[in-house]
């Protein structure tokens, strides 16, 4: 047996879940930055690149996911209930899936005239993010469970804020929006936006649920 192998057969195999999740979170961090800074982008043709480079971050987060599914299967220990690691790897995918579910529609419904209902999302989803990372950069070592459990609490609150903003969207759309085709085209964008902050909040309550089971 050389060394390496011998090195890897007594290092901790619930090690290589934390760098996983660590590694899907950092990846929805930079494509919720993307999105967000797409928002704000007043040339169409640079919003619609930089739109569709969030296929590439999801490609990324479903080889993270992929690898998170086979480490599951493979390693007999893991650092807390597989079905916590499982509800917890299926949320972040989410996440990444609705974030480009949405950039795809901006792009494929032509959809050139940004108003403050999107870049309010953007700026939700954003944060609504950056505490998830937070909260999963901090689960590796379990020390500080007040910056686990104050970001999971801003994480639910970012998602409240989100259906304040699509019920307000709603509401304005269906009063002042006269085309059928373009009222169906943003209600869709709109419930796919407010769906990422959702999938995020699932993903900070299994964080939650976690840290009371093993702390």
């Amino acid at each position: 047996m050389g060394l390496n192998s011998f090195v890897k057969l007594f290092t901790p195999k619930d090690r290589v879940f934390y760098s996983l999740f660590e590694e899907v979170a950092d990846n929805l961090t930079a494509m919720s930055q993307v999105f967000r800074d797409a928002m704000y982008e007043a040339d169409d043709k640079k919003r619609a690149q930089m739109l569709s480079t969030l296929e590439d971050f999801e490609h990324k987060n479903d080889d993270a996911t992929h690898r998170l599914f086979i480490e599951l299967g493979q390693n007999f220990i893991t650092p807390f209930d597989r079905e916590d690691i499982h509800y917890l790897a299926t949320s972040l995918d989410d996440v990444a899936d609705y974030i480009w579910a949405s950039a795809k529609s901006i792009v494929s419904y032509n959809i050139e005239d940004v108003n403050d209902t999107m870049r309010a999302f953007s700026d939700v989803i954003n944060n609504s993010v950056r505490s998830l990372q937070v909260a999963i950069k901090a689960l590796r070592n379990m020390k500080d469970l007040k910056s686990i459990t104050d970001a999971c609490v801003k994480v639910n609150s970012f998602e409240n804020e989100a259906d304040d903003i699509l019920d307000a969207a709603l509401k304005q759309l269906f009063l002042l929006e006269t085309n059928a085709i373009e009222l169906i085209k943003r209600k869709e964008l709109y419930q796919d936006m407010e769906i990422v902050t959702d999938k995020c909040e699932d993903a900070a309550n299994v964080i939650e649920s976690i840290i009371i089971k093993y702390s």
